[in-house]
């Protein structure tokens, strides 16, 4: 992990609210790249809910090749899919 990217981790850190994450992504990135990451995320969100890769690909929109890259990155990635969506699933149903 280079300095540069550090810098960059712990500024998603310092961020205190979906406001002001929003704000720095909004800087950081265009609006199609903010796009295609919340897509990613919603992928990943329905695959680990046990739907299949087609069914996927035609709800979310996203192409049979973007469902199939984040299944395996779901699967045998570094583990923050699975680490985001446990707690932001934890989280919806703390507050309910």
């Amino acid at each position: 992990m280079t300095t540069k990217e550090k810098q960059l981790y712990r500024a998603f850190l310092e961020a205190e609210n979906e406001t002001e994450v929003a704000a720095l992504l909004r800087d950081l990135l265009t609006l199609p790249e903010i796009d295609e990451l919340a897509l990613r995320l919603e992928v990943a969100r329905q695959l680990s809910e046990g739907k299949t890769q087609r069914v996927v690909a035609k709800s979310s929109g996203a192409s049979i090749a973007t469902v199939t890259r984040v299944n395996q990155w779901l699967t045998r990635g570094m583990g923050g899919y699975k680490l985001v969506l446990e707690r932001l699933y934890n989280h919806r149903h703390q507050h309910h």
